[in-house]
């Protein structure tokens, strides 16, 4: 798989280097996991948190559906 670019917003959850896209969502579900942003009653809510507010558009809570969208707009093509 051809390696994607993050922009500088997503870089600061899943690091600045290009990554497959598997590799990249892989990472970002890591940082979500680590950081208990899943929604605990709704699990297909991400909760963002300061570094994941501005990848989701500055939307407090996006579903994982969403968040799909969201974040191919952080990548350079």
């Amino acid at each position: 798989m051809k390696p994607v670019q993050p922009d500088a917003v997503l870089a600061a959850v899943v690091g600045a280097k290009p990554l497959p896209r598997t590799e990249l969502t892989k990472k970002l579900w890591d940082y979500i996991k680590k950081n208990g942003l899943q929604d605990k009653k709704e699990k297909t809510k991400i909760n963002a948190d300061d570094k994941l507010k501005p990848v989701f558009g500055g939307k407090k809570s996006v579903s994982m559906f969403e968040m799909t969208k969201l974040v191919s707009a952080h990548l350079a093509k």
